[in-house]
C-alpha cells in the first residue's frame, strides 16, 4: 500500500511509511534468496522419489539425523510445501470400537520380540509369505524370511539363526496361528525358557507394533515391486532390512533408525 502511494500519488517514501505505521527499512526490504533452498528442494525431491510414502516428518527426521544438516524445520516445510509434495491423508472413518487393552511397552533390548506373517504373490501368480521379527523396544528389524511355505520348523530356524548372534528375548508376541500354536514351537520356547504372549484372536491390536512394521514393508517396497522368484524377494528385504535399520528414520525413535537411538 506505501508502495503503492508513493507510485500513484507522489509522496515521499517518509511521508507514505508514517501515514501507514512502518519503517523505511520495512519498505526498502527485498527478500534474498538463498544457495541452500536449491540444495533444500533438491534433497526433498530425492528423498521424496526413492519414498514415495515418507512425509514431512520422515525426510525431515533423515535430513537432520542421517544427513546431519541443520536447516529450521519451518523453513524445510515452507519448502516442502512449495513443492506440493504433501501426502494426502486419508479421512479416518468414525466407527465405534470398544478400547483396546493398553500396550505394554518394553524399557529394554530383547525383552519382547513380535512376529508375525505378510502374504504376496510373484508375476506368475505364485503366492509367497513372508515371516517378520522385530523387537518391539527400537522397532528394530531383526529377520525377513521369504517362502512359498513358512512351517513352523522354517520359524524354529529362523529363530535359532538370529539367537546366534543375539541375546534370546524374555517374551515373544504372536498371534494364534497354526505354525506358532504347535507342539514343536511352545516346545522350542519352553527349552529357551521364552515366554509366548499371545494375543486375542480377532485383536490385531495388541500386536501393534509388528502390525505398523508390516505396513511399512507393505507401502515401502512390497506393493511397488513386481518380482520374479523367491530369491529376488529375498535379496530385496535383506537389502531393505538394512536400510530400514540404519538409514530410516522412525518417529517412535525420535526421527532416529533403529540402530542409531540410543
Amino acid at each position: 500500500m506505501a508502495q503503492q502511494a508513493v507510485a500513484q500519488h507522489a509522496i515521499s517514501i517518509r511521508l507514505a511509511c508514517k501515514a501507514f505505521g512502518i519503517s523505511e527499512t520495512c519498505y526498502r526490504y527485498q527478500a534474498k534468496l538463498s544457495d541452500d533452498n536449491a540444495l533444500i528442494a533438491e534433497q526433498l525431491i530425492e528423498l521424496t522419489e526413492e519414498n514415495s510414502d515418507s512425509g514431512f516428518g520422515l525426510c525431515f527426521s533423515y535430513l537432520r539425523h542421517v544427513e546431519s544438516c541443520c536447516w529450521n524445520h519451518k523453513r524445510v516445510y515452507r519448502i516442502y510445501c512449495e513443492l506440493a509434495l504433501n501426502l494426502r491423508i486419508k479421512p479416518r472413518r468414525r466407527l465405534k470400537r470398544h478400547a483396546p487393552e493398553p500396550l505394554k511397552e518394553p524399557i529394554r533390548e530383547n525383552q519382547v520380540w513380535s512376529l508375525d506373517f505378510m502374504h504376496d504373490q510373484l508375476s506368475d501368480g505364485r503366492k509367497f509369505r513372508l515371516l517378520n521379527v522385530i523387537d518391539d523396544y527400537r522397532r528394530e528389524g531383526l529377520a525377513i524370511e521369504a517362502g512359498f511355505s513358512l512351517p513352523t520348523i522354517r520359524v524354529i530356524r529362523t529363530l535359532n539363526q538370529l539367537l546366534e548372534w543375539r541375546e534370546k528375548p524374555l517374551v515373544i508376541r504372536c498371534d494364534n496361528g497354526p505354525e506358532f500354536i504347535s507342539h514343536e514351537f511352545v516346545r522350542w520356547a519352553t527349552e529357551h525358557g521364552i515366554r509366548i504372549e499371545y494375543i486375542q484372536p480377532g485383536k490385531p491390536q495388541q500386536n501393534a507394533y509388528i502390525e505398523r512394521y508390516n505396513r511399512t514393508i507393505r507401502y515401502s517396497w512390497l506393493s511397488k515391486h513386481l518380482f520374479d522368484t523367491l530369491d529376488e524377494v529375498q535379496d530385496y528385504a535383506t537389502n531393505w532390512l538394512w536400510h530400514y535399520n540404519h538409514e530410516r528414520p522412525h518417529q517412535a525413535n525420535k526421527g532416529k533408525p533403529p540402530l542409531m537411538a540410543a
